[in-house]
């Protein structure tokens, strides 16, 4: 009986969310990968073309970038790679995000970051089901709460799942892992609908689960208050850091060059730092990334004096609010890259098996409805 009901549940809940599961995972598996193909479709843009023996100080690597800018543009921060052969990040004031990239060797202009659209389209689609996170008057918009609806029934069309697929006795257990090929392609598509989403139920709980978090506020709050953290009602995910944001919207407004110090300070944390991964400088504060699985937004944080370049305060990942940790941690874990590339493969192979199983659904649900209605005109 109990099996009977969830058979129910699955059903009704697949038919009719499922060609949106499909579109949410389809486009989530694409973005995994998106930052290396980036860099391999344009390595110009992201690349050196030959590594010099000494970088330019990076207050003439601001002005040589800050130089070619219209006056309503001006470059708010930095990002120095560990990799001699990878030019620097400049960022700009606007628009939001925006960024270019320049050669920390000769001071040239390599480019500017202009995400391709192939993967706009994909974000879109997988935030916003190519619609808006939020309507005119503020509310939730149509699309975000389309992906939100449709990603927590695949959490529930997952669960159900399981309880169908689980096992009457230990004799039963060998067949519900096994994908058999050599009996049809009805067979095979049921056993790759059955079996396969087991093997891959895990990262797509983790992945659902954590996006969520991203889609309802009540949802998020809940999330965190199982790891006992608060975070307020106007915080949402993506939002920098208070010490980020001191330092990265703040105009040329100081007296001088207001990138005057920020090779000084790049030159101690990089002395202190040595296994850095990146070192993000804007004005007035600076980030140290690290290569090391886990929380792949983890970074240490430190003010400095924009007229000295003294350091004034320091925040270690390790000390800082666990609601910036657990929001590092999510992200990590819904991309998948917190083990590294194996992970982030895992992440993919699961986001793309994910929206295979809404159509191997579909096929399994016509065949039976067409099987149904051959039999009683017989």
């Amino acid at each position: 009986m109990m099996r009977k009901v969830f058979h129910k549940i699955h059903l009704w809940l697949s038919v009719p969310f499922g060609v949106f599961i499909t579109l949410v995972c389809f486009s989530g598996a694409m973005l995994v990968f998106e930052k290396e193909v980036m860099e391999a479709s344009n390595p110009q843009l992201y690349y050196v073309k030959n590594v010099g023996d000494e970088m330019l100080p990076l207050d003439e690597l601001a002005k040589k970038a800050n130089a070619i800018l219209p006056d309503s543009v001006q470059v708010t921060g930095m990002t120095v790679f560990s990799d001699p052969k990878r030019t620097c990040q400049v960022n700009l004031s606007r628009p939001r995000r925006s960024s270019m990239y320049i050669d920390p060797y000769t001071g040239e202009v390599t480019g500017k970051y202009q995400r391709a659209p192939f993967f706009t389209i994909m974000f879109k689609m997988h935030r916003w089901m190519m619609g808006s996170a939020r309507a005119e008057d503020g509310s939730l918009g149509w699309g975000k709460l389309i992906v939100g609806i449709s990603t927590l029934m695949f959490v529930f069309v997952l669960i159900s799942g399981v309880v169908i697929w689980w096992p009457r006795n230990k004799a039963a257990r060998k067949d519900r892992f096994s994908i058999n090929v050599r009996k049809g392609w009805r067979r095979f598509w049921y056993d790759l609908h059955v079996a396969g989403g087991i093997y891959a139920l895990v990262f797509l709980l983790a992945i659902a689960l954590t996006g969520l978090t991203w889609s309802f506020q009540w949802y998020r709050n809940g999330f965190y208050a199982v790891f006992g953290v608060e975070i307020p009602q106007e915080e949402g995910h993506g939002r920098q850091s208070n010490v980020q944001e001191r330092g990265g919207r703040k105009e040329k407004k100081n007296q001088g060059s207001p990138y005057r110090h920020w090779q000084k300070v790049y030159d101690e944390l990089a002395s202190h730092n040595p296994d850095f991964k990146q070192i993000a400088i804007s004005e007035g504060s600076a980030s140290i990334f690290f290569d090391h699985c886990g929380n792949q937004r983890a970074s240490d944080k430190y003010t400095f004096d924009s007229q000295n370049g003294e350091i004034t305060d320091v925040f270690l990942y390790k000390e800082i609010a666990n609601s910036s940790k657990i929001r590092g941690w999510i992200y990590s874990v819904h991309v998948g890259c917190w083990g590294g590339l194996l992970t982030r493969i895992f992440a993919f192979c699961a986001a793309l098996f994910g929206a295979s199983l809404p159509l191997t659904g579909y096929y399994l649900w016509i065949k039976r409805k067409l099987a149904a209605r051959k039999k009683s005109w017989v």
